[in-house]
């Protein structure tokens, strides 16, 4: 039962949700990797901050912020979907993109393909939140993870579109976080990508497409 935000992260960073007791062996690691997360991009940024006179704007603080925020909501989705070694909860909610898909071909896509293979899709599922909240709680390649971010958004959108208690618009400005993320490089500001820009700046100059993910 939610409380309040505060308390609420704190139970979620201690493992201490109801969606940890769910996943019984799976809490500490999760638990380690999500206060590494915090750790992380705090440490990061802090570094930044420090080493950077340019990187000490309110804009970037705002930007990183934002980007955390986001990385954190994809990590506490993960949870849930932790295949063990198939998600109930992400089973029950792949049901309900089936049946309530915007398009009749993506509900059958979604019944005849996803369900039917779930055992191989819930872990690329699990893994992809994962390898967002990573991504951009730590700003290392932003603006790729990203587009992850905009394409999982949207399938939920059309997946989820004639389910009553969902709000379609809740996905599309999912999406269109991660596309300001694309545009304004958020990896850039106080995050990994920062570093890896100063310290390996003529690396990333001789490899184009390098600088495309940062």
């Amino acid at each position: 039962m939610r409380t309040n935000p505060f308390s609420d992260a704190v139970s979620f960073l201690t493992g201490a949700t109801d969606g940890h007791a769910g996943i019984g062996w799976g809490t500490v690691p999760f638990v380690v990797l999500s206060s590494g997360l915090v750790i992380g991009s705090l440490a990061i940024a802090a570094v930044n901050w420090q080493n950077d006179p340019d990187q000490r704007t309110g804009r970037n603080l705002a930007l990183w912020l934002m980007r955390a925020l986001i990385g954190a909501m994809w990590l506490e989705g993960s949870l849930w979907k932790l295949p063990l070694p198939v998600s109930g909860g992400f089973t029950y909610w792949l049901g309900l993109m089936g049946e309530n898909a915007a398009f009749a071909a993506y509900g059958d896509f979604i019944r005849s393909v996803l369900i039917a293979h779930i055992a191989l899709v819930n872990p690329l599922i699990f893994l992809t939140e994962v390898l967002l909240a990573t991504s951009l709680m730590l700003g290392v390649a932003v603006r790729l993870t990203s587009l992850l971010g905009v394409a999982m958004a949207l399938n939920l959108w059309i997946g989820l579109y004639h389910f009553q208690p969902e709000w379609p618009w809740g996905y599309i400005f999912i999406a269109l976080l991660h596309v300001f993320f694309i545009i304004d490089r958020a990896g850039r500001a106080l995050g990994l990508d920062a570093l890896l820009l100063r310290s390996r700046g003529q690396l990333l100059n001789r490899h184009a497409w390098l600088k495309l993910a940062v």
